[in-house]
């Protein structure tokens, strides 16, 4: 291993020689496309049973054997590829955008979250990149650690547990006034009882069950979004039902009545945290690749598939939103009421007359909530028994159970659902805001450090001797990309922050206004603050980071087997494999 100056200091920054080799053995397996070996532990969980396997039998909760961090590796291409492109589709798009519009109108909806949408295309290649050379199991938190901080890397793994816990009553939360649509006359917190069991059940199955959820959940997501932008295309152009609101020609007149931007400036600076919100869990792609049969091929296809879920499914859906539904609507989340139309997507079915779309949509949304729930409790267990694993929590939670599941974290995390609760005595609308802005911001803080980590990565590589050449996935916009993420994710935290000091609506400056729209910020400080008292560590110099352990080495004859390949391509079937 190259001397990198920090091997008396492998163990405090989460790479310690017992779990990763010595120094004579301190890489990954071979980077070879179509390597699908199986690990020791997981070789066991193939010779279980059926029943066993799949987490339902007694013997399913004992302790696997073998070394720490060893989950499964069972998940499918098509599910990385679903995770990728619809995994965090949720409440943040279909209910949250409600909110949005209403603060700062279409225009407003469709720059912040074309913003942020550039904003995560970059953080997600970055993690790309990284993911490939480092294939360490259970978060990218890592990352921070070896690349920046190790107390900061504390302090981003354990935010990231806290955003998904606080992210599953949310959804929880959601599912409550998106069933009171049909008017059952059934107490909310019954609702969300039911969603909570269908979470708990659906997680009984670990990995498996997350990633066929996921696949089936975001397939249908996704063919919904499509049809509502192919009926959106149609009622725009005036071919709604005869007598109804869209029976002759409607075009962009929202933009000019009641007019594109709500607030402002101001009104876009508060739509910034509910499109973060929305974009959680993009990066899930990354944590899901250590548990992919061949992440190294996998992972890369996955990662292409962001640009079309940003530039499809987010800005093109949004935008018919915004002509469809006026920005004054007080049936919007946000306009003063928490009733069961609060989504945008709902009202627009349902002023088009549309007998039952309405309703479906309103299906799509509940599948939404128990997908984005069940993301929370996977992304959330993953990291805290990563955190267990590198001594950065208790060291119970590094338990995996022989079907694969980390058992104690995932209870942990279900056990924050009843704050879902809190809803039955305080407007349901009130706790929405509160989680929202909680979970929404700290999503920013894991983007901003997965960027950072990339740009340290890429000094310190070149630090240690390397070129890119012997990266086999780089970011497609390299350091540059990262950089623009980077300065995003600071310039909407500065915009959230001027909106926190002066509310929308002229409002005097007030302690409880502000805590609600920057409460992620002191909670992330107080991580980092434990972390550095913990460890003692501080900010990498470059000479510090280690880019060999645990680095995964490179079959160049298949890498560039490959390269020749799509060389040989004619330009559009370049162009179609950069972006696919």
């Amino acid at each position: 291993m190259a001397d990198t100056g920090v091997h008396k200091d492998l163990e405090y920054s989460g790479f310690s020689k017992s779990t990763y080799g010595d120094e004579k053995n301190d890489t990954a397996p071979p980077y070879d496309p179509d390597d699908v070996s199986l690990g020791p532990a997981v070789s066991e969980w193939h010779s279980l049973g059926f029943w066993t396997r799949n987490g339902c039998t007694p013997e399913s909760f004992k302790r696997r054997r073998g070394p720490v961090g060893n989950l499964n590796s069972n998940m499918k291409p098509r599910h990385l590829h679903m995770i990728a492109i619809g995994g965090s589709i949720g409440a943040g798009l279909f209910v949250g955008s409600g909110s949005a519009l209403s603060r700062g109108g279409p225009a407003a909806l469709l720059l912040a979250f074309g913003i942020i949408g550039i904003m995560i295309f970059n953080v997600v290649y970055a993690l790309g990149e990284l993911a490939v050379m480092f294939p360490v199991s259970g978060g990218f938190y890592t990352y921070s650690t070896r690349f920046i901080d190790p107390s900061w890397g504390f302090a981003m793994g354990w935010n990231y547990v806290f955003q998904w816990a606080i992210v599953l009553p949310l959804e929880l939360t959601v599912a409550g006034l998106t069933v009171e649509y049909w008017q059952s006359g059934v107490s909310v917190g019954v609702w969300i009882t039911i969603f909570w069991l269908a979470i708990i059940f659906i997680n009984i199955f670990g990995t498996l069950g997350y990633a066929e959820e996921e696949f089936w959940s975001s397939l249908l997501k996704l063919i919904a979004i499509v049809i509502f932008i192919i009926i959106g295309v149609v009622l725009c152009a005036g071919g709604g039902p005869a007598g109804g609101k869209y029976d002759e020609y409607w075009g962009a007149g929202t933009f000019y009545n009641p007019g594109a931007f709500a607030n402002g400036f101001k009104g876009l600076c508060a739509v910034f945290v509910t499109a973060a919100f929305a974009f959680s869990g993009t990066e899930l792609v990354g944590l899901a690749a250590a548990e992919a049969e061949n992440p190294a091929k996998a992972l890369p296809g996955a990662i292409k598939q962001v640009f079309w879920r940003i530039t499809l499914f987010y800005i093109l859906s949004l935008l018919f939103v915004g002509l469809l539904v006026e920005h004054t609507d007080e049936r919007l989340l946000g306009s003063g009421l928490s009733d069961s139309q609060a989504s945008p997507f709902v009202i627009a079915a349902k002023d088009a007359g549309l007998i039952g779309f309405d309703s479906f949509m309103n299906v799509v949304i509940l599948v939404s909530v128990i997908s984005i729930g069940n993301s929370g409790v996977y992304g959330g267990s993953r990291t805290l028994t990563a955190l267990a694993e590198q001594g950065y929590a208790p060291k119970f939670f590094a338990y995996i159970d022989k079907s694969g599941r980390p058992l104690f974290s995932t209870i942990f995390i279900l056990a924050f659902s009843p704050l879902a609760y809190i809803g039955l005595s305080a407007s349901g609308e009130i706790v929405f805001a509160w989680l929202l802005a909680l979970s929404g911001l700290a999503a920013l803080f894991t983007w901003g450090s997965i960027c950072l980590a990339h740009i340290r990565f890429r000094k310190a590589w070149k630090y240690h001797g390397h070129t890119l050449d012997e990266l086999p996935f780089q970011a497609i916009f390299g350091v540059y990309g990262s950089w623009i993420g980077l300065i995003f994710i600071f310039l909407v935290l500065v915009a959230q922050f001027a909106v926190a000091l002066y509310p929308l609506g002229g409002d005097p400056p007030s302690a409880e206004a502000f805590f609600q729209a920057y409460l992620a910020l002191p909670v992330v400080l107080l991580f980092w603050a434990g972390g550095y008292f913990w460890k003692r560590q501080g900010w990498l110099r470059t000479h510090q980071m280690d880019v060999s352990t645990n680095r995964r080495t490179v079959e160049w004859e298949s890498i560039n087997a490959e390269k020749k390949r799509v060389a040989a391509m004619p330009a559009w079937r370049r162009i179609m494999h950069m972006l696919y």
